[in-house]
């Protein structure tokens, strides 16, 4: 009788283990300077809501990282199963051998740029730009392409402008205040932050096309488990960016906390994206893939010699991790 009942206990234990809902493993993910750039605040609210335990995706940080290919590296130097990146690292990378796909499409174009000037600057519009001083971080950055796009949009030839490499967008703002440049690129939230001491000369949203800015990459082979973690990221990233439309002010308090911003700031950074559409695109995407933004970051990334070659960036994009109404191509 006894090893009756013991056999039936551990009979509806099993029973109850198997009847408990599937949970995805605890993992990392790897974002592209979070905590300091725009592309990054839906993961914020996603952590703060507990939207990614919601979606069965148990993510137990988020590390930053200053550039595309810093990003990747971590990954897989980190065994993170999944980052969010700009698409010529990625691109790049796979062009090297990597085994690595993107995912998702998740910033869509690059409203968050403005180029401005100090207040009492003589430069009122790009054509002034001539015999200037330019302001972009690093050499093949897409600061650097969005930079010859803007100084070209005027009507100038790139030699017209002087490029200077600062290193960064604070160093840029920095680079500014000492008059070493004439004018800087200030992405959101430092826009937000410094919109008040000088003024806006470009806005990328009214010069430029949609233009892809980082998409969600991963591994080619992933287990069954981190298939699933991955989907669960996803979905989460698209419900937090949902909540962002409808709650701007306190996802901008959230993000306030993660940025290290002013309230006010983090609100207004988070209203002026998600109310921008740059010809008719969103800032923040659901995932789903748009082919021109990524084709323009593709030809931005060749005219600074960040890319070369043929690329077909459809063979490079796998779909699995989306949910069904997202997969098809745009």
């Amino acid at each position: 009788m006894k090893s009756t009942f013991k056999r039936l206990q551990l009979i509806c234990v099993g029973a109850a283990i198997l009847a408990l809902p599937l949970t995805v493993q605890a993992e990392e993910i790897v974002v592209s300077n979070y905590g300091v750039s725009a592309n990054g605040m839906p993961y914020a609210v996603a952590m703060e809501k507990g939207f990614f335990k919601e979606e069965g995706a148990n993510v137990t940080g988020i590390l930053s990282s200053a550039g595309g290919g810093t990003t990747l590296r971590n990954m897989l130097a980190g065994n993170a199963p999944y980052a969010e990146v700009n698409p010529n690292a990625v691109i790049a990378a796979i062009q090297q051998g990597a085994d690595i796909k993107f995912v998702s499409d998740n910033v869509l174009t690059v409203a968050e740029f403005v180029w401005a000037v100090k207040a009492d600057s003589s430069i009122k519009t790009v054509k002034d730009l001539k015999g200037k001083k330019m302001g972009y971080t690093n050499p093949r950055s897409t600061s650097q392409g969005l930079a010859t796009l803007i100084i070209q949009s005027g009507g100038l030839k790139l030699e017209d402008v002087e490029l200077v490499k600062t290193g960064g967008f604070g160093e840029g703002v920095a680079a500014l205040d000492a008059g070493l440049i004439d004018i800087a690129p200030v992405p959101e939230p430092l826009w937000a932050k410094f919109k008040d001491k000088y003024r806006a000369v470009a806005i990328a949203s009214d010069l430029l096309p949609p233009i892809a800015n980082v998409l969600g990459a991963a591994s080619s082979t992933q287990s069954v488990a981190r298939v699933e973690f991955i989907k669960g990221v996803l979905r989460a990233r698209r419900r937090a960016v949902a909540f962002m439309i409808q709650n701007p002010n306190e996802a901008g308090d959230i993000i306030a906390k993660v940025y290290n911003l002013e309230p006010a700031v983090a609100r207004a950074s988070v209203k002026a994206l998600v109310e921008n559409r740059t010809g008719g695109i969103e800032y923040w995407g659901t995932g789903q893939f748009h082919m021109e933004g990524l084709n323009r970051a593709v030809e931005l990334q060749k005219a600074v010699g960040a890319l070369a070659g043929e690329i077909d960036v459809t063979k490079m994009i796998d779909t699995q991790y989306l949910a069904d109404d997202i997969k098809p191509l745009k």
